[in-house]
């Protein structure tokens, strides 16, 4: 058994609804949930999602090169 089946199945599910779809917009329920300020989540917006995966317990969506502002 894995030992975070949860964040596995999550993982999972998060893959095949985002893989290959642009970031349309963020709502996050805490400032906890965000772990990076550098650089800033307003980046990725319209970017398509390249991967999901895990880090510990967190999960992270990885996008693909950020856009020059």
């Amino acid at each position: 058994m894995p030992e975070l089946p949860d964040i596995t199945v999550y993982i999972e599910h998060l893959s095949r609804r985002t893989i290959g779809h642009p970031l349309e917009r963020i709502r996050l329920a805490s400032p906890f949930v965000l772990r990076t300020a550098d650089p800033p989540v307003t980046c990725v917006f319209g970017q398509e999602v390249k991967g999901v995966s895990r880090l510990g317990k967190r999960i992270v969506f990885r996008f693909g090169a950020a856009k020059a502002e």
